[in-house]
């Protein structure tokens, strides 16, 4: 019964969790790049999160497309506060101790010649078979039990990897990661956001991962939380919550996601989640639902990302099928994000060919056709 009801109600959606039954190199860093961290730091230090954001603040989301960066039209757009890249934890680790900051130092130095601000989306999860986010000293070391594990998709079949957040071996080089993103980056990057709470692990059937609990890789989403807000002190700080491992609201409510949205607040850490799609029953239930409640007590910072699919209802890579109607959502969603979810912090997935003729053109209204010097 479990089975079938997250199956019906997940549709083509990402499956939000495992319930219970299966459930090219830049160049180096030298005296010119600290340069321009400082004056991006003097130029816009970030309000922290000891009161929450209600202003609204508009990034581009590049995803694993970084190397579009330099010529992007979104770069000429005076609403766009800046862009939100995804950075893998094996890409910022090379080895144990290794870390490595050209990518970052890169794209902070194209932003910064148009007045533009970076967002870190660090990147623990993959939700391709083939992909791996975790370093391989990680991957390697017994005292990592594995490192990742595999997540299942509503088909048994894997879907992709997920680091042993749940681990505390594990999870203390994670933020060990973090601490040093924020002793360089603090107060330079406009923000940070770790990945999304949905994963394909379960307690049991072939989901199954060693040590893993519902109850435990909740608080260690807390843990990850509390090391984020302890780290940046300036920049603004955010965990995507959208599912949680082991519930289907409203039938099986254990109130794990509910306890997340109520930490973040507790702490100053913002709330943000994946896919934009307002006529999703399944969405509707679970962080619209909080969101939506936390608007209301106007004490957390809200987030919501636009991603792929999203522009037509969807999500994934999915485009529109031949003779199917162009649709464009975009004032939809804008509202809906600031004016239903209270969302200060939206991101904007640079998805063809719906940002060039949905997202640039509504932007560009809304100032007044100007663009960036």
């Amino acid at each position: 019964m479990i089975e079938l009801l997250f199956r019906s109600r997940c549709g083509k959606s990402r499956p939000p969790a495992r319930l219970p039954v299966r459930a090219g190199r830049t160049p180096g860093v030298g005296a010119i790049t600290c340069g321009i961290l400082t004056a991006v730091a003097m130029t816009w230090l970030v309000d922290g999160e000891s009161a929450p954001d209600h202003r609204t603040h508009n990034f581009v989301f590049f995803a694993k497309e970084r190397e579009l960066l330099p010529n992007h039209p979104c770069l000429k757009i005076r609403r766009f506060d800046g862009a939100q890249i995804t950075y893998s934890w094996k890409q910022l680790e090379l080895g144990k101790d290794e870390y490595e900051y050209d990518d970052i130092d890169a794209d902070l130095r194209i932003l910064k010649l148009h007045s533009m601000k970076l967002w870190i989306q660090l990147q623990d999860t993959t939700f391709m078979p083939t992909r791996q986010a975790v370093p391989a000293y990680i991957m390697k070391g017994k005292e990592y039990h594995g490192g990742a594990n595999p997540q299942y998709n509503e088909e048994d079949k894997v879907d992709g990897w997920v680091a042993r957040r749940w681990d505390p071996a594990v999870q203390a080089r994670f933020h060990k990661l973090i601490a040093k993103l924020a002793e360089r980056y603090d107060g330079v990057i406009a923000g940070i956001n770790l990945q999304e709470t949905a994963i394909g692990i379960s307690e049991d059937g072939i989901a199954q991962a060693p040590g893993f609990t519902y109850l435990g890789y909740r608080d260690a989403i807390k843990k990850n939380m509390l090391a984020l807000k302890q780290a940046f002190k300036t920049s603004v700080v955010m965990q995507y919550v959208n599912f949680m491992p082991g519930e289907s609201l409203p039938q099986i409510d254990k109130g794990l996601l509910k306890s997340l949205f109520d930490y973040g607040e507790e702490i100053g850490v913002a709330v943000g989640a994946p896919d934009l799609m307002p006529k999703k029953p399944y969405q509707q239930a679970h962080a619209y639902k909080f969101m939506q409640e936390k608007r209301k007590t106007g004490k957390l910072t809200l987030g919501i990302a636009v991603q792929d699919g999203n522009y037509f209802g969807e999500t994934g890579k999915a485009q529109l099928k031949p003779g199917e109607a162009w649709p464009d959502i975009v004032p939809e969603l804008a509202n809906y994000a600031k004016e239903i979810l209270g969302a200060s912090y939206l991101f904007w997935s640079i998805q063809e060919p719906y940002f060039s003729q949905n997202v640039i053109p509504f932007f560009s209204r809304e100032a007044g056709g100007r663009e960036r010097n």
